[in-house]
């Protein structure tokens, strides 16, 4: 089939206007763009960076901080009871070394009364024997003093060893001066009393002397 002249001409300006175009596409392209690209390509490749636990350090630091304070409290804790145990040591012990010495003070003012009685006790047993009008008036006398004498040793809590006769002898209480036998009393008794004794609570001031039977 034979083409005309003029399909021919169309074909070739066809050709030239799309080769035209396509360098015109080209040529209309943004030089940034191309430059943006090949720069890309020569950017040094970024590490990954790990991911931030910053908030795990805190909570671990946080729970640190608690537990020093605590044992820091457990610590004062420790520290005041036992302060607070030798206070209460030491309190207890010198109240009993201050009663200690109350009685000591008490028992040393007892003796120097314990002459004065034992002196009234004997005009009185005297006083007794007598027959002259005015023993009366010595007996008298001397039981109020004897009396007096024996509310100032009960102020001080000064109280006198039970010591009657047949009632069984104790060492930390009597002294025995004497021995006897005596099948009316039983055995380690006491048979006479020569001297009262007198004692503060345990602490004994003077020993009961006495006489022990069997």
């Amino acid at each position: 089939m034979k083409r005309s002249v003029k399909e021919d001409t169309e074909d070739i300006h066809g050709k030239k206007t799309g080769t035209a175009h396509k360098a015109a596409e080209g040529q209309g392209k943004d030089p940034s763009d191309t430059a943006s690209l090949k720069g890309t390509d020569n950017l040094p490749e970024v590490e990954e960076q790990p991911k931030d636990d910053s908030n795990g350090q805190v909570e671990k630091q946080a729970n640190e901080d608690a537990r020093a304070v605590d044992q820091e409290l457990s610590d004062v804790k420790d520290r005041y009871m036992r302060i607070l145990a030798e206070y209460d040591n030491f309190r207890r012990r010198t109240q009993k070394e201050r009663e200690g010495l109350y009685t000591d003070a008490v028992a040393d003012v007892t003796k120097e009364w314990l002459l004065v009685v034992d002196n009234v006790e004997r005009a009185l047993s005297f006083a007794e024997k007598t027959e002259d009008g005015n023993a009366d008036k010595l007996s008298e006398g001397m039981l109020m003093i004897c009396k007096q004498a024996g509310e100032v040793l009960t102020k001080l809590g000064v109280e006198e060893i039970p010591s009657e006769i047949g009632s069984s002898f104790d060492p930390n209480l009597h002294a025995a001066v004497t021995h006897i036998e005596d099948d009316s009393l039983g055995e380690q008794c006491i048979a006479q009393v020569f001297l009262k004794g007198y004692k503060k609570g345990d602490r004994v001031i003077r020993h009961t002397l006495v006489q022990v039977a069997n």
